[in-house]
């Protein structure tokens, strides 16, 4: 049996407008409490994205 890891990286806006992206990847779990801080934090557009492993998203705009 094969299991497969599946990453996630995070895209937002910081609370000055400067669009920014994840510098790692999290698992399902980590990226969900990830995304929660960062909406704790007042970020806005914070969107889950899932990754290849060994690649990140860039940050829009």
């Amino acid at each position: 049996m094969t299991t497969t890891m599946t990453n996630y990286a995070l895209l937002w806006t910081d609370p000055a407008g400067t669009p920014r992206s994840s510098a790692v990847a999290y698992d399902e779990k980590s990226a969900d409490r990830r995304k929660a801080e960062l909406e704790g934090a007042d970020c806005t557009e914070v969107e889950i994205v899932e990754t290849k492993p060994g690649t990140l998203p860039e940050p829009r705009g």
